[in-house]
């Protein structure tokens, strides 16, 4: 409880500063923003707008990703979310719900749903666990099987296919796509495909980068190049479940004793 004090403090915190609030409205427009970019839309030095994005990621309102040389920002929305679970939801939902909608369909009526509007969707979890556990728990066919209820079956070779199969024995894979890269146990890229329609935008795209740190994994997932807003709805809400049951199993031996995905959406206890 002391912990989620602290946190929704340091949440309340960052969102006082206009400055900071205007780094999120920058992140929401286009997740995944290097510092550089950042500051192009902000009249202020480049070190004062990384003492304001540090602060934002010290209350995990931002999740900073390396590829290469670049540290990518993206906007984590789950403390703003716990904001509004706690001191919105138990009261407000109904009639916010309504305003949402229509806010929502006015928006929608004014903007295409292209590929480029869809944000790339960012997940990050940490595991006590080594990168060689969860890159297998990952790879494997019967370790995914066991979390995920979809076996993963490739040779993980870069340019080789792979498919997300089901264990019910009927043969059919659900998702499958290409291994884009793999460096084990570092990181996965593949293409993720859930339909053989072609898209104009081309495959969406799925980053596992697994670091290593005294004993625990920063297991950070990353859905690039949506489709369409459905599609990133659906996958906000199955990487969490996904990923919970990988790190139950990893930590404790034994996946959840529910099914996490078929949890349905909004229901508290």
């Amino acid at each position: 409880m002391k912990d989620m004090e602290a946190d929704l403090g340091l949440a309340f915190k960052a969102l006082a500063d206009p400055t900071r609030r205007l780094l999120l409205d920058q992140l929401r427009r286009r997740d995944g923003q290097t510092l550089g970019e950042l500051c192009g839309n902000i009249s202020m030095a480049r070190q004062s707008v990384t003492q304001h994005l540090d602060v934002l990621a010290s209350a995990h309102l931002v999740t900073v990703v390396r590829r290469g040389r670049e540290r990518l920002h993206f906007l984590n929305p789950v403390p703003i979310h716990a904001i509004g679970e706690r001191w919105i939801s138990a009261y407000e939902v109904p009639r916010l719900e309504t305003l949402s909608a229509i806010k929502h369909q006015a928006e929608d009526s004014a903007m295409t749903n292209s590929s480029s509007n869809i944000p790339s969707y960012v997940y990050v979890t940490y595991i006590q666990a080594s990168a060689e556990d969860v890159w297998n728990a990952l790879t494997d066919a019967d370790i995914s099987a066991r979390y995920w209820g979809h076996a993963n079956i490739s040779d993980w070779q870069p340019g080789s296919p792979w498919e997300h199969r089901r264990v019910d024995g009927s043969g059919i894979s659900d998702v499958y796509g290409q291994v884009l890269s793999a460096d084990p146990p570092n990181e996965l890229v593949i293409t993720f495909e859930d339909s053989d329609e072609p898209r104009e935008h081309g495959s969406s795209v799925v980053r596992f980068r697994i670091e290593p740190h005294e004993g625990i994994v920063r297991l950070t997932v990353r859905h690039e190049n949506l489709p369409n807003l459905d599609m990133r709805n659906g996958i906000a809400q199955g990487w969490p479940a996904v990923l919970a049951n990988l790190k139950s199993l990893l930590e404790t031996g034994s996946v959840l004793p529910t099914e996490p995905w078929n949890m349905p959406v909004g229901e508290h206890s």
